[in-house]
């Protein structure tokens, strides 16, 4: 599947990769700024952002939708950054499709299996009839009933866009992200590998334990694990500054 992408910047190539219910857009802020430095492919995931719709959706397909990518703009040795869903892509991708990049970065996810959590927000977003909603603020109303935090509000609602005059619509393809959460929580099955990988985690998040450090070391023995404190999942929004510090010298 050729995904949809915006390329920035000039120097090493740096491939960005969101996470569930995300697109390249969040990214926007962070992607200009590593392109003073870098060449920066900001990708929408399929299902994702303005990336095709597919009912085929799990982490081999879209670790390969990665790799057409990269085969089809020619891009030699990038970098791999994914975050959350799109850490697991990577994640996947450096399993599947050895030897193509040169080094990995992970933003707060492990390779093991989560338990479903994402309930409310899915509940949230189903509560929202586009046939019935006529603004934004609107569907906001309908999604505040199950998801109280106004930071993932603003991240779920930047997915609506119009169609038409008075006619709002979903970019991503809610349906099946909603039939195949079963693949999304799933475990990365990876042995050994030996990619130069860089762990940023969460001081305040829960997806990477103290009890999952070991395990990692294990799998990815040429890694390192490091700490943003006082942030949750959304590491990169809450301090770019020391996330883009941390990644930067991490690539150097």
């Amino acid at each position: 599947m050729k995904l949809n992408y915006k390329k920035i910047g000039n120097g090493r190539p740096l491939i960005i990769i969101h996470g569930l219910f995300g697109s390249l857009d969040n990214w926007g802020a962070l992607g200009k700024r590593f392109s003073e430095k870098y060449t920066v492919y900001l990708a929408d995931l399929r299902n994702h952002g303005r990336s095709p719709h597919h009912p085929e959706m799990n982490y081999d397909v879209m670790a390969m939708d990665v790799n057409e990518l990269i085969q089809n703009e020619k891009i030699e040795r990038p970098i791999l950054l994914g975050h959350s869903m799109g850490g697991k892509t990577a994640l996947n991708f450096v399993n599947n499709h050895p030897g193509v990049i040169d080094q990995l970065i992970i933003a707060d996810i492990g390779t093991k299996a989560y338990k479903m959590h994402h309930d409310q927000i899915t509940k949230g977003l189903l509560n929202i009839n586009l046939n019935k909603v006529k603004s934004r603020n609107e569907a906001l109303q309908f999604l505040s009933e199950y998801v109280k935090e106004i930071g993932i509000q603003q991240f779920l609602l930047k997915n609506l866009y119009w169609i038409e005059k008075g006619k709002l619509s979903w970019r991503m393809n809610l349906p099946v992200i909603i039939d195949n959460m079963h693949e999304i929580i799933k475990e990365i099955k990876i042995t050994k590998n030996k990619t130069n990988t860089l762990f940023l985690r969460g001081g305040r998040s829960n997806y990477i334990l103290e009890e999952d450090l070991n395990d990692l070391h294990v799998k990815f023995p040429n890694s390192k694990i490091n700490t943003i404190n006082n942030v949750g999942h959304w590491l990169h929004a809450e301090n770019p500054n020391e996330f883009y510090n941390q990644i930067v010298n991490f690539i150097k």
